[in-house]
């Protein structure tokens, strides 16, 4: 008996014990944390929600360090993979909101939607047996209840324009693909060109899809890679598209950090594309993943960068997963060029200003003159190959400026984007009109060569923005009117074809950048004198 009260003792010494070595232990910033939470839960006067107290400290400590380490809840980490993960289970639909009601821009080829006939155009009334329209509903709530396991069934309730009532549909919900390739065709004789939206895990492969037929069928000798307002993702996604860019052996990106030792990437033995003329299009909104392939490009002069200076992302984060299906992603590292440039801009003077800075490059003059863009010369770096001068600490510089053309823009043309009728006008017109168009212009070509949109269709688009409280203002209208009518014809050669036509129509005359990557391949001379290579040849 004795025994036994002595080993309780015993047990309870040594738990004491490590208690106190545990607070001795303590920084001062987890006293005070303990402090704060013992008086909330113990002396705080009403009921709290200890959960959203944790998320918003988490969020208020994070914005501390970096503008790039995240808490991300549950929802927002199943948002963020589906849009990387090449796939989600769903039923196969682009839609918007519009005076309250769920409009369907578009349903996904072969996806759940088209094959149970739901159109373009149609309004969904019903989800089961909730009704979603004119109730205020958010887009994500309609998301919640349209999406499922696949292989589940989900019932709705359609208005069509022409119909009387309701129209019924069962929809078994199934995989529907998220591409990072929107375009890939050839823009010119010998010239490729393939735009991404994203880094995503299916984009290696994809993009060795789109470019390995185009150099066997149609003997491409140029490529032209956009990546304009492509936000990045996958770090992977990048290597692995440097890989079929680069000479075998050649760093493609490095990283490193106070914790984490240097890791190089390195191309390897096959790459689809190593020699040939290569331009990458890059703009403000070019971050993280784009800038590690562009700024791999541009330090082994294996290609010339067109555009505006990119976003100025060069932090890696580190997902930490949590048991409630929350993430935390915690920077852990720089990433690095070839040359040694980081090309993350500062952010000393808070997250605020980090987030405006886009916004005082426009004020600043940056996005109409490349003379306004100034580096300090510690940031000067050398290119591997030819020996020219790049920067680093604030995005990719390209070798070829391009200014924002702010000729066609207005207030009133903004304002008609941000409602987004014209998507809900040209699906309209596009499924009302289908036979007809497609038996004028039976091919894609034919379509974007001669269809013209109609004034009367313009008038329509007038008074829909009107409805919707866009107020009709002439001088801007006549001002935006051809850039408007572009738009119309792309999101229209969309609805009839796919989505590569759009990006064929936007780019006959709303893509300076890629407009003037064309001039540059067309002469050679140029091509070499931008990589410095005129004196060597």
């Amino acid at each position: 008996m004795k025994f036994k009260i002595r080993k309780i003792f015993l047990l309870l010494f040594v738990i004491f014990a490590q208690n106190i070595v545990a607070q001795l232990n303590q920084t001062e910033g987890s006293k005070k944390l303990s402090l704060i939470n013992y008086a909330i839960n113990n002396l705080y006067v009403d009921t709290v929600n200890e959960a959203r107290i944790v998320e918003a400290g988490i969020r208020a400590m994070l914005e501390e360090l970096d503008p790039h380490s995240a808490y991300l809840t549950k929802e927002e980490v199943e948002e963020s993979n589906e849009s990387l993960n090449g796939n989600f289970d769903g039923v196969g639909i682009q839609f918007m909101m519009q005076k309250d009601t769920c409009y369907i821009l578009q349903t996904i080829s072969g996806g759940p939607c088209e094959k149970v006939g739901i159109l373009a155009g149609d309004r969904i009334i019903f989800i089961n047996d909730t009704i979603v329209a004119g109730v205020k509903m958010s887009a994500n709530d309609i998301k919640k209840r349209l999406r499922g396991l696949r292989g589940t069934t989900v019932n709705v309730l359609v208005k069509r324009h022409g119909s009387e009532g309701l129209l019924p549909f069962t929809i078994t919900r199934d995989q529907i693909p998220v591409h990072s390739v929107d375009a890939t065709y050839m823009v010119a004789k010998n010239t490729g060109y393939v735009k991404l939206s994203r880094f995503a895990a299916t984009t290696f492969d994809e993009f060795v899809e789109a470019i390995v037929p185009m150099i066997r069928l149609n003997r491409m000798k140029n490529l032209i890679i956009d990546l304009q307002g492509n936000g990045g993702g996958y770090l992977s996604a990048a290597v692995g598209l440097a890989n079929m860019l680069l000479d075998e052996g050649n760093l493609i990106v490095y990283t490193q950090g106070r914790t984490s030792p240097r890791k190089e990437e390195r191309s390897g033995e096959k790459g689809v594309f190593r020699e040939g003329k290569l331009i990458v299009l890059v703009d403000e909104n070019s971050a993280s993943a784009s800038e590690i392939l562009a700024g791999a490009v541009q330090d082994w002069d294996r290609g010339v960068i067109v555009g505006r200076r990119t976003f100025g992302k060069g932090l890696v984060q580190r997902p930490l997963q949590m048991p409630d299906g929350s993430m935390l992603r915690l920077t852990v590292a720089h990433y690095y060029t070839p040359t040694g440039r980081s090309i993350q801009r500062p952010y000393n003077e808070g997250n605020k200003a980090y987030r405006n800075d886009i916004w005082e490059r426009y004020n600043r003059g940056e996005m109409i003159s490349a003379d306004s863009i100034h580096f300090s010369d510690s940031l000067k770096y050398t290119t591997l190959k030819n020996h020219r001068t790049v920067f680093g600490g604030g995005g990719i510089m390209p070798d070829c400026f391009i200014p924002v053309d702010t000729t066609l823009y207005s207030d009133y043309h903004r304002d008609i984007v941000a409602k987004g009728i014209m998507p809900q006008l040209a699906a309209e017109y596009a499924e009302n009109n289908k036979k007809t168009l497609l038996s004028e212009y039976k091919r894609e070509n034919k379509f974007i060569e001669e269809y013209q949109v109609t004034d009367s269709l313009m008038t329509q688009l007038i008074n829909l923005a009107i409805e919707v409280g866009v107020e009709y203002k002439e001088e801007e209208y006549n001002r935006s009117s051809s850039l408007m009518k572009l738009q119309m014809k792309a999101l229209i050669a969309r609805d009839l074809f796919d989505q590569s036509s759009y990006y064929k129509v936007i780019n006959t005359g709303a893509n300076d950048a890629l407009t003037r990557a064309l001039a540059i391949i067309a002469d050679e001379n140029e091509y070499l004198k931008l990589l410095n290579e005129v004196n060597k040849k």
